[in-house]
């Protein structure tokens, strides 16, 4: 017996799960039920990309004001940086997506879901257990976790995570930040900004960024250290860590007393500990033992069907499924999932392209907020030869009238990798300021396979910083005569 059946239900209320609900029920008189039971809305809204963003963003402003004549600007004011990212996380109060949910005829069930059986699902509320039947569809939304380094005394030091880094409510003297990836070096920029005297980024291997572009990697490490506030160590790793009058005083404030770090060479000191070290599957308590699964990430094919679950009923969409762990892929890849559900509830065929999740192969965008900004698209150099390609690459400073234009003393650097034999772009990496926003142009050109000769007459408006595409197609040009 089961309490309730619903045509599709969608364990995990991110903007994954939310994206896949809408998608399987739209135009139609489909049923869906959003399990969730922490925030509806999910990590990306509450604890990652909107906060981490409003947070970047005025230290962005300030530079920009810094290098532009005529114009002035005072620092940042921390109180009302702090307010103006607690308007974007509504106050960590989720009822504003609730009423989404509603809107678009979701049932959101408040409680801890999992998987019970073949299309049951089990979910624990606060007014007991509930069994679910799905008729057509479970998708599995639970994203990913933080990991805590396996380093004897981290845990006992109750360290930062992402989530404290962002819901800062104070922000720290001193900080440690182990790792470095995107999360280490945007964590790392906004608390220089926001403040912080010492932040120290300690890297075990031998570059930030490890999965960008040579130069990349080079030019945000340049970047950390000339901020004066950041110290940048690579080929460190913590021996030990310890604290004095560890006691955990709610997220984003200090927990406790100083940390002490024992390094190779010496001791570190801080005032707190961030560590951002990686993410593992949120499905440790999914149940995926009830449907024959081993634990850990979730295998899909490309209509997002988790492999070794027969019948085409179980789905997993966003970081849960490792494929590319951004909200915006994950979104991408709930919108397929959605139409597949949709297509194989009503009897059609998954004949057209949009069936087919392919954008996460070898085509992701990424932006990195540091400063400055780092914006990529598709493989790097290293990746596309190690994938078989012919390829060649052009690479250059941003120079041109727009960037002049934009900011004095602009600094900036583009990288195209070429498949030579097919003539196409395979992956673009750009360096600079707001960097980001010129991004989506090499996406589509990769994403349509748009041939080199083409995009020479893709002329770029003057004066703007997108004429340096120019730049890189005439230095492209003359490589070929």
């Amino acid at each position: 017996m089961t309490d309730a059946d619903y045509d599709v239900i969608v364990l995990g209320a991110g903007p994954a799960g939310e994206n896949a609900a809408a998608y399987a029920i739209a135009g139609s008189d489909r049923t869906a039920a959003l399990v969730e039971h922490q925030l509806f809305g999910g990590e990306c809204s509450y604890w990652a990309c909107m906060p981490s963003k409003a947070l970047l963003r005025p230290g962005a402003v300030l530079r920009l004001a810094q290098e532009m004549p005529g114009v002035t600007a005072s620092g940042p004011q921390v109180a009302d940086v702090l307010a103006r990212r607690d308007s974007f996380v509504h106050g960590y109060d989720d009822e504003s997506q609730v009423d989404w949910a509603k809107s678009a005829r979701i049932d959101p069930i408040r409680g801890t879901g999992a998987l019970a059986g073949d299309r049951l699902v089990e979910v624990a509320t606060t007014d007991g257990t509930r069994m679910l039947r799905a008729r057509h569809a479970v998708v599995v939304a639970t994203g990913t976790t933080a990991m805590i380094p396996d380093i004897p005394g981290v845990r006992e030091a109750l360290p930062w995570t992402s989530r404290d880094a962002t819901a800062l409510a104070i922000v720290p003297r001193r900080v440690a930040i182990i790792g470095g990836g995107v999360v280490a070096c945007e964590a790392a920029t906004w608390l220089a900004e926001l403040g912080a005297q010492e932040v120290t980024l300690l890297v075990r291997g031998d570059r930030l960024l490890p999965r960008a572009e040579p130069f990349a990697s080079e030019l945000v490490l340049r970047g950390l250290r000339d901020t004066g506030v950041v110290t940048v160590r690579l080929h460190t790793e913590p021996q030990l860590v310890s604290r004095r009058d560890p006691v955990d005083t709610g997220v984003g404030r200090i927990h406790g007393g100083p940390v002490t770090l024992v390094l190779a060479d010496g001791e570190l000191e801080v005032d707190e500990l961030v560590v951002a070290t990686g993410r593992a599957p949120a499905t440790k308590a999914l149940g995926l033992d009830t449907v024959g699964l081993p634990p850990g990430y979730l295998e899909v094919d490309d209509q997002l069907t988790v492999r070794g679950v027969p019948g085409d009923w179980l789905y997993a969409v966003g970081d849960v499924n490792h494929r590319a762990a951004l909200t915006h892929m994950g979104k991408y890849q709930a919108r397929v999932c959605g139409d597949v559900i949709a297509a194989r509830a009503e009897g059609r065929p998954l004949d057209s392209p949009r069936f087919t999740a392919s954008a996460d192969h070898q085509q992701i965008p990424q932006v990195v907020y540091t400063a400055p900004e780092l914006a990529s698209v598709g493989l790097t150099e290293h990746e596309a030869r190690t994938s078989g390609h012919t390829v060649d690459t052009v690479e250059l400073d941003i120079e041109v009238a727009g960037t002049a234009l934009a900011r004095d003393d602009f600094h900036g650097r583009a990288k195209l990798v070429v498949d030579t034999a097919a003539d196409r772009l395979l992956g673009a990496t750009f360096v600079g300021p707001e960097m980001g926003e010129q991004l989506h142009a090499a996406t589509i050109a990769i994403l349509g396979r748009v041939p080199m000769e083409t995009l020479w007459h893709a002329v770029p408006a003057y004066p703007t910083v997108s004429e340096f595409w120019l730049r890189l197609l005439e230095a492209w040009r003359q490589r070929a005569i």
